[in-house]
C-alpha cells in the first residue's frame, strides 16, 4: 500500500487489511487472483469530463456506460483519460494500480453506486500484487464521492440503471 494512504488510514482510524496476490493487470484477474466475486472489488477508471480528469470507481465486473456518467455528471462530453494524461498524477503507484480516493490527488470521484450495497470494499492501493479492503462506510465517509448508476455489467445484458443523485 501506498504510503499516503497508509497515512490517511492511520490519521481517520480506519481499519483496513492487506492481502498478497499473484500480480495481476485487469480487475477481473485480479478478482480471480483474490478469490473474490468481481462485484466486490472495486476496480479505478480515469476518465475525462468536459476536458478536466477525474476518476470513476466501479465493480471489477462491469464497464462504463459514458452516456450515464455524461449524465450524472452534468457534463457535454466524457470519456477514458489516455493512459499517458494521468501517470504524473501518481507517481506513488504501479501504473494502472491506482487507489480509488481521488480526494488525495485532487480529483473528483463518481462512484458506481452498486459498490455501496455490500458492507466492505476491496481495492488495488498502488500495487498491481496488493488489494486493501476497507469498510463501505469508512470509504463514503473518507472520500465523499458522487455516488451515481452509470455502469453495466461487461458480460451480460447492457441494462442501464437510472442515476439516484446524491
Amino acid at each position: 500500500m501506498v504510503r499516503r494512504l497508509k497515512e490517511y488510514f492511520d490519521g481517520n482510524d480506519v481499519k483496513y487489511t492487506t492481502f498478497p496476490h499473484h500480480e495481476a493487470f485487469t480487475a477481473q484477474e485480479i478478482a480471480a487472483a483474490a478469490d473474490m466475486p468481481g462485484g466486490m472489488l472495486a476496480k479505478t477508471v480515469m476518465v475525462k469530463l468536459d476536458g478536466k480528469p477525474a476518476m470513476a470507481v466501479l465493480p471489477a465486473s462491469h464497464v462504463i456506460d459514458f452516456d450515464r456518467l455524461r449524465e450524472v455528471a452534468d457534463v457535454n462530453e466524457a470519456e477514458l483519460a489516455p493512459e499517458e494524461e494521468y501517470t504524473d498524477v501518481f507517481p506513488d503507484c504501479e501504473r494502472g494500480a491506482m487507489p480509488p480516493f481521488g480526494n488525495l490527488y485532487g480529483l473528483d470521484v463518481y462512484l458506481a453506486r452498486s459498490l455501496t450495497e455490500g458492507p466492505e470494499m476491496a481495492f488495488n492501493a498502488g500495487s498491481l500484487k496488493e488489494l486493501v479492503k476497507i469498510s463501505t462506510a469508512n470509504y463514503l465517509r473518507l472520500v465523499e464521492p458522487r455516488t451515481a448508476s452509470y455502469t453495466f455489467k461487461e458480460h451480460g445484458e447492457r441494462r442501464r440503471e437510472r442515476p439516484v443523485r446524491a
